[in-house]
């Protein structure tokens, strides 16, 4: 493990009366009252659009010193995208190999914040510092994530994901799955936000199920996106005759 926890302290003054994002969000509010422990070597955040996934991963990705943009440590807002407020507030409880990571510079750190909709750019520029040998720009998404994975992600840190499924098939999840495994056998920690029923059974993964209760540990078994998939996959048309003309 690298990071056990992360929790952040922000005054009530700070947060105005609640109503402002991300305050406003309620697994941001449970943050803030007591922190979100991690248990296992890989974490899945689960939730419906809006649920505040999005904002979790990308403020601990930020507050670890990860590009937030998409990206590795040392190259900090690539892009026009402003800080986090959430992420500059948050902080870690660490394991032995993180606390020696986050006690030095940013350089120190290590991992990698893949999201969907940056992440051939941010693979362009991690091929420009000569850290991959592909090219992302002649390559589909799905191709490009699955090169990060196989070629950047390898090595103990910590590995914040923003939806990887949205880029890649079913065969690519399959592959993306052994590689989670792999990374997390040489020491990595994975912090994955989904809706992917497929990448939540990784076995032996900790899931979180985030909406308007805020965090909750949750089974594969139990989880809503697992039973709508059943159902959907056993008759579509349970759903789809409530969205398509007969």
């Amino acid at each position: 493990m690298i990071v056990e926890r992360a929790y952040a302290h922000v005054a009530e003054a700070d947060r105005g009366d609640g109503s402002q994002w991300p305050w406003s969000v309620p697994c941001v509010r449970q943050l803030l009252d007591g922190g979100l422990r991690f248990t296992a070597p890989v974490t899945f955040l689960v939730g419906e659009n809006g649920s505040g996934k999005s904002t979790l991963v990308e403020a601990l990705a930020e507050a670890f010193g990860l590009d937030s943009w998409g990206g590795s440590a040392g190259n900090r807002y690539a892009g026009p995208r402003e800080p986090s407020p959430l992420g500059g507030r948050m902080r870690f409880e660490a394991a032995k190999t993180g606390r020696r990571m986050l006690q030095g510079p940013r350089t120190r750190r290590k991992g990698f914040f893949l999201r969907a909709e940056t992440a051939l750019d941010a693979l362009g520029r991690e091929r420009g510092r000569g850290r991959i040998s592909g090219s992302p720009e002649e390559m589909s998404h799905g191709e490009g994530f699955l090169m990060a994975f196989r070629e950047r992600f390898h090595e103990p840190g910590l590995y914040v994901l923003d939806e990887p499924e949205a880029a890649l098939s079913f065969a690519s999840c399959l592959e993306l799955v052994g590689l989670l495994d792999e990374l997390t056998r040489a020491g990595g920690q994975v912090v994955c936000a989904t809706h992917s029923p497929l990448l939540t059974a990784l076995p032996g993964a900790a899931i979180v199920e985030v909406g308007e209760h805020g965090m909750r540990p949750a089974q594969w078994q139990d989880l809503e996106i697992v039973d709508h998939w059943r159902r959907y996959l056993d008759d579509p048309w349970l759903y789809l005759r409530h969205i398509v003309g007969s």
